[in-house]
């Protein structure tokens, strides 16, 4: 069983941002510029880009940011715009290029480190410098197999603002590192647009008051969710599994060996994780499943979730399915709510917000954190 929660010092109801926060496209665009653009964004799956010249272009804030990798086998990224007039470079979601990345436009050709290499009569403007007219750079780091992006000048500690969002969460980093999911292998990958602006999918990720009402298949795994208590309520506790239940999966039945640095503390166990702003790291014994968010409108939100296993399991063509299931019922349920809730969002009746029971007061430290962003007047995250 989870601790005794504590009783609370204040209100039992406390107040929930106002409804334009989730309606507003001025707002909307507020956020985009101080957090997604200055804030590392969790962008591509590293084992994506496997060869040099794969590439993928993802949607970080209002700019197309284009992720390579290079010949020298690293991850590069860069803002997908062309130096020459503007063209976006790669108009494809994914794709591979042989050597070069070459505009469709004006043919300026580009290596894969970003440097201008060519384009037509470029030999007969020999005052053109052309390392000053490279793609523009973006910040990358690599952590938990994953590319992550960030737009700043001058980006935020990746240890403080990324990794410290495990130690808040799990006590300290070597937690996570033990799930080994830089070397793990992807299993399924599912793809949901969801009607909804970014922030509620958030908030549900965050809470469990509505678990026993909405998922059924989940609460049967981990019975102490029924009583509305998230695993993010407390540092460093993981919700257990239920008597008789083997494995995480849709009916409870076993799942695939524990990953190898798993110990009996962490086994049959779900951990929880949010990294603001837009990633949920899900760890169970035997597998992890990272959700990314790409924040399209203040009412469209695309979330890509990735299921991921020891590469043997995957290499040996096991079925996945339950497990898989298991997490997609759950994802299909919260977003079907964050669907519902949304039009009420313009609503008079909630013109000043709603409110947040005891179980769901750690929400409202992220509204304050949130505030604190849009709200900020320097460059600063």
């Amino acid at each position: 069983m989870p601790p005794v929660p504590t009783t609370p010092t204040g209100p039992s109801l406390i107040a929930t941002l106002p409804g334009r926060h989730y309606t507003d496209p001025g707002l909307f665009r507020t956020e985009q510029e101080r957090i997604f653009e200055r804030m590392w964004f969790c962008a591509v799956r590293s084992g994506d880009l496997d060869r040099p010249g794969a590439y993928r272009t993802v949607q970080v804030g209002r700019e197309n940011v284009l992720v390579t990798r290079a010949r020298t086998g690293g991850l590069r990224a860069f803002l997908n715009v062309c130096r020459h007039r503007g063209a976006r470079l790669c108009t494809e979601p994914q794709g591979q290029v042989r050597r070069t990345l070459q505009c469709p436009y004006h043919a300026w050709t580009y290596d894969l480190d970003g440097r201008l290499i060519a384009a037509p009569n470029l030999m007969k403007m020999p005052d053109v410098d052309r390392s000053a007219y490279g793609l523009v750079g973006v910040a990358l780091r690599e952590w938990l197999g994953y590319a992550w992006v960030c737009l700043a000048d001058e980006p935020p500690s990746f240890e403080e603002t990324v990794i410290g969002a495990a130690v808040e969460r799990l006590g300290d980093a070597a937690a996570i590192e033990r799930y080994g999911t830089a070397g793990l292998a992807l299993g399924r990958r599912i793809t949901y647009d969801v009607k909804a602006n970014w922030k509620l999918i958030v908030e549900n990720f965050m809470e469990c008051y509505h678990c026993a009402t909405i998922h059924p298949e989940l609460t049967e795994v981990l019975p102490e969710f029924a009583n509305g208590y998230a695993a993010q309520y407390y540092v460093g506790h993981g919700a257990e599994f239920g008597d008789g239940v083997k494995g995480f999966t849709v009916d409870g039945s076993e799942g695939f060996g524990r990953l190898p640095e798993i110990g009996d503390d962490h086994d049959r166990r779900y951990y929880a994780i949010t990294v603001k702003p837009t990633v949920f790291v899900n760890l169970v014994p035997d597998h992890v499943i990272l959700h990314r968010m790409f924040p399209l409108a203040e009412d469209r939100t695309v979330v890509e979730c990735d299921w991921l296993y020891a590469p043997d399991v995957v290499a040996s063509g096991a079925d996945v399915s339950k497990s898989v299931e298991l997490f997609h019922r759950v994802n299909a349920q919260d977003f079907a709510a964050c669907e519902r809730t949304q039009p009420a969002m313009s609503s008079r009746a909630y013109r000043d917000g709603g409110v947040l029971v005891p179980t769901e007061h750690h929400i409202g430290s992220f509204h304050a954190w949130l505030l604190r962003q849009v709200d900020a007047t320097d460059d600063r995250p």
